[in-house]
């Protein structure tokens, strides 16, 4: 498997490489840290074996989200998945509606990071869960963060929903906290509520999604729009 990081910050790319090794054994990365080396990369012989693309938004030498639709466009079929510092819902529209796979807020926690990139990587599309906290009017269509065999949702709303239909307000709440890589203490000390109440809600939510851990938890919630 060969995998394209584009970032201007070497401790990103080195750490980025460290959690997608446990991938498997036979991981391969290619880097490019600014427009020059990315566009250089998507012209080589070796791009039509890449399995996966992460690109930074910003980086040196590009313009706006031009060198995203850049690279959707020159590698079809290879899933494409955003790695930026903001956390702009609109943003994460715009470039969802783009054709890009997956959106990963740079604030998240490597094992997020590592769990969106196999749902990728099987098909599917990450919605970063901040996005479940959008209430609009007639609500723009999302793709889907479930697998490729799973019909998408209607929009954001129908998402909640489906959640709803599973876990409470605050379970819900609990688990978009959880999604962001926060652990029970800092969970804890947003919701105002105890560590123990936080394990409680957890127990409740492994329960409801049928999972184990924490990042099952996580990978089961993007698949409710399957159910």
């Amino acid at each position: 498997m060969r995998i394209l990081i584009a970032d201007d910050h070497r401790l990103i790319v080195e750490g980025v490489k460290l959690k997608l090794g446990e991938l498997g054994p036979d991981t391969e990365f290619v880097i490019a840290m600014d427009m020059a080396e990315l566009r250089e990369a998507l012209h080589a012989p070796e791009a039509s074996s890449l399995s996966l693309a992460l690109i930074d938004l910003a980086m040196p030498g590009v313009r706006g989200s031009e060198h995203l639709a850049e690279v959707v466009e020159r590698l079809p079929g290879v899933p494409v998945i955003v790695l930026s510092g903001s956390e702009d819902p609109a943003l994460m529209k715009s470039l969802l509606a783009m054709g890009v796979q997956g959106f990963i807020p740079k604030a998240y926690s490597p094992d997020v990071m590592l769990s969106a990139v196999r749902l990728v990587l099987s098909g599917g599309v990450y919605v970063p869960p901040l996005l479940l906290q959008e209430r609009t009017d007639g609500a723009t269509p999302l793709p889907a963060a479930t697998t490729s065999a799973a019909p998408p949702p209607s929009s954001l709303d129908s998402l909640e929903e489906r959640l709803r239909k599973l876990l409470t307000e605050r379970q819900i709440d609990v688990l978009r906290l959880l999604s962001q890589g926060k652990p029970n203490k800092l969970i804890a000390r947003d919701l105002g509520i105890s560590e123990g109440t936080v394990k409680i809600h957890l127990a409740a939510i492994f329960r409801a999604l049928n999972v184990r851990n924490r990042v099952e938890a996580v990978v089961a919630s993007r698949r409710i729009s399957g159910l």
